[in-house]
């Protein structure tokens, strides 16, 4: 399956390049980042004895495809959706494009797989999806933002309350779907500071950051950050942009929450809530990784991987963050994540951005932007500024981190 002359009694060229334009979708869909999809176009077409030059962004996929040296080139331009994080969707076309690399599937038929795989049903349904936005929005509080026993409780209840908002308007298109955020940080704001008049030890900024954390774009700002230096422009900036333009929706729907409130009585400020402990903290992080998973639609046979980077990520976060800072604990903690992803890939020829996805998405800054943005819309500048600063500071330290995880241990393509 090497060269052009076995190939052309098994495929046509045709079926070549529709195979490898129906695997560059899929793989955008799903999480593959755009580096990811031109290197592994690339390497694919070389394998079916044709020449062919990608070029992905945030928005499409330029395809040139020519079946010799001296042929006129054949160009496609695919529009593509918004990136999700499908793991397990993403895992099943790995699966398809190992077997026919392995000569054990022709193109014909994995192309009908890969659209197949399209329109299969979420591995996990609504309701564990609810459970598991519930746990999250719970175990961000406390673990992860210092919170008190009710500033978890609101933020996990909240949760399922900015999950059914989601749920209800994406029903109606797009265009009302790219209002999400704003609309979800507005409820949740509202909610929030009408319940810091029973509660004024409620923190109030980071109920509403635990509440939304499904609509956080730290991860799409640091991967436009990763691109921007990698050299792919066009879909670095694409990236960075639409996270900042979350980014602005929901601060403004948070802040105009908490103001609509405000208009009704002075909102009560006490000292924070004591955080219920390190117990609380050990119990909750299994379950919060667990939770993670299950939302990111990861598959079984990769669940346990998957849960074990990211436990790694997480504690070589905490204590390398505790000995040397936490700029330096967030650069050990991603090559950490980019290293036992690149090994679990190579062993078992699975996509390594399946546990590395998992992983970063908590390491990534976007709540340090929401808070910061959030606290100086509050009158708290200083505090804020330093928030939002630190936001692309981590950005920086997950591009390093990938880096040199990736030289230290290559991935398989």
């Amino acid at each position: 399956m090497t060269d052009n002359s076995d190939k052309g009694s098994e495929t046509t060229f045709d079926e070549v390049c529709r195979f490898l334009i129906t695997v560059g979708k899929a793989s955008h869909s799903y999480g593959s980042s755009t580096a990811q999809i031109e290197s592994f176009l690339s390497r694919l077409i070389v394998l079916f004895g044709y020449q062919g030059t990608f070029r992905a962004t945030a928005t499409e996929i330029l395809f040139a495809f020519r079946e010799k040296v001296d042929s006129w080139q054949r160009i496609h331009l695919e529009a593509v959706p918004g990136a999700g994080q499908e793991l397990n969707r993403l895992a099943r076309v790995g699966e398809v494009v190992d077997a026919v690399e392995d000569g054990k599937l022709g193109v014909a038929e994995a192309t009908q797989q890969l659209e197949e795989i399209h329109k299969m049903p979420q591995q996990w349904g609504l309701p564990l999806i609810a459970a598991s936005v519930f746990v999250v929005g719970a175990g961000f509080a406390l673990v992860m933002g210092s919170g008190g026993k009710w500033d978890a409780i609101l933020s996990a209840f909240f949760s399922l309350v900015v999950l059914g908002i989601a749920v209800f308007l994406s029903r109606f298109g797009e265009r009302v779907a790219g209002w999400l955020p704003f609309i979800s940080t507005l409820v949740a704001g509202m909610l929030a500071a009408a319940a810091k008049f029973l509660l004024p030890e409620l923190q109030l900024i980071l109920v509403i950051v635990s509440s939304v954390l499904i609509f956080l774009p730290g991860y799409a700002i640091s991967i436009g950050i990763v691109e921007l230096v990698s050299n792919h422009v066009l879909s670095g900036m694409a990236n960075l942009m639409n996270g900042l333009l979350t980014l602005a929706k929901l601060v403004v729907g948070g802040w105009l929450g908490v103001t609509l409130v405000s208009l009704i009585g002075t909102i009560p400020q006490a000292d924070p809530g004591t955080p219920p402990g390190a117990v609380w903290t050990l119990v909750l992080l299994p379950l919060m990784i667990a939770a993670l998973c299950f939302a990111m639609q990861t598959a079984p046979r990769d669940f346990l991987a998957t849960a074990l980077v990211t436990l790694v990520a997480i504690l070589v976060m905490i204590f390398g963050g505790a000995w040397l800072g936490a700029a330096a604990g967030t650069l050990l903690a991603t090559v950490a994540v980019v290293v036992l992803s690149n090994l679990w890939g190579a062993r078992t020829r699975r996509p390594t951005a399946i546990p590395m996805v998992a992983a970063i998405n908590l390491l990534v800054s976007g709540s340090s932007g929401v808070r910061g943005m959030l606290a100086i819309l509050g009158g708290q500048t200083t505090s804020g500024e330093q928030l939002f600063f630190n936001m692309f500071v981590v950005a920086f330290m997950v591009l390093a981190g990938l880096l040199v995880g990736n030289t230290l241990v290559p991935p398989k393509s």
